[in-house]
């Protein structure tokens, strides 16, 4: 079955994310996500996207290598 991309994490993703972290990375994520209110899939988004690239925003943003 071939799989769509998307422009943004799904909340449904972003659960199975957070499911494998260890508790509290998943509770630093919960927290920051409440602190900012912003929903949990934007928050995983943008740390991933941010580990990639230091000026990326989001992953539509993110363009590896660009920010080291």
């Amino acid at each position: 079955m071939p799989t769509q991309a998307h422009e943004q994490l799904s909340p449904t993703d972003a659960r199975v994310i957070l499911d494998r972290l260890p508790d509290r990375i998943r509770e630093a994520f919960m927290a920051r996500a409440a602190a900012i209110d912003y929903p949990i899939e934007a928050v995983v988004e943008m740390a991933l996207a941010s580990f990639l690239d230091t000026e990326a925003l989001g992953f539509a943003d993110c363009k590896p290598g660009r920010g080291q």
